[in-house]
């Protein structure tokens, strides 16, 4: 079994009653980055766009951004 890592923008957005687009305001990251990200799209993030959503979300617990996960794909 492998491990997958989520990314947990649809979370973030949902515990905080914000939109995609706020959250891209806020963070400085743009919408379209964000909306890949959060409809699995893409499958990458960079430290940089981590640190930017911790920072405007307030977050000190990388768990809460990404997450891992066990895949049934071998």
């Amino acid at each position: 079994m492998t491990k997958k890592v989520i990314i947990k923008i649809k979370e973030l957005t949902e515990q905080r009653g914000i939109s995609l687009r706020e959250l891209s305001r806020q963070a400085d990251i743009r919408h379209a980055a964000l909306s890949e990200l959060a409809n699995h799209k893409k499958q990458s993030i960079s430290f940089h766009h981590i640190e930017k959503l911790a920072d405007a979300l307030d977050i000190d617990d990388i768990r809460k951004i990404i997450d891992l996960a066990s895949s049934d794909q071998d």
